[in-house]
């Protein structure tokens, strides 16, 4: 692993524990030359995923994006971090046991509108709205009378 510093080849790993997601390993390292400590995580890949956009291009399937795909749509939102990196971990992990080697953009977008409508409502409407290609107050309106609903007939208790 070459050092974020110095930019040395030859770091030294002290400490290796699971993250506390348990599905990566938490590694801190230091290096010999510069003395510099950072930390790195590694996680299983299982697969190399492609992603089939709607137009048809491929892109490699990138974790990062999917993460940065949830920080937008919580944003300001009071939703754990911890919570956020389960639902991501559960997508992935979903992706990478499929048996597929190529996901349509559509289905990665319908699983993080499903994980982001257990999160937090607000940010399934933002995301929503985007994924959806809103266009009219009206399209909002249906979403929300949709969770709405949800909501009521959650609350229902039956005699």
């Amino acid at each position: 692993m070459r050092c974020p510093f110095c930019g040395s080849e030859d770091t030294q790993v002290k400490d290796s524990r699971p993250a506390e997601d348990a599905t990566s390993i938490r590694r801190r390292r230091i290096c010999p030359d510069c003395g510099g400590r950072f930390t790195t995580f590694e996680r299983v890949q299982l697969r190399e995923l492609m992603v089939v956009k709607k137009a048809g291009r491929k892109a490699l399937f990138d974790r990062n994006k999917l993460v940065r795909s949830f920080q937008i749509a919580l944003r300001k939102r009071p939703v754990d971090p911890d919570r956020i990196e389960r639902a991501v971990s559960g997508i992935v992990r979903r992706l990478e046991s499929s048996g597929e080697a190529e996901i349509s953009s559509e289905e990665i977008g319908l699983q993080v509108l499903e994980a982001l409508k257990s999160l937090d409502d607000v940010a399934f409407v933002r995301y929503a709205s985007v994924y959806r290609d809103f266009s009219h107050a009206e399209d909002f309106e249906k979403v929300i009378a949709e969770i709405n609903a949800k909501i009521g007939r959650d609350s229902v208790v039956d005699p």
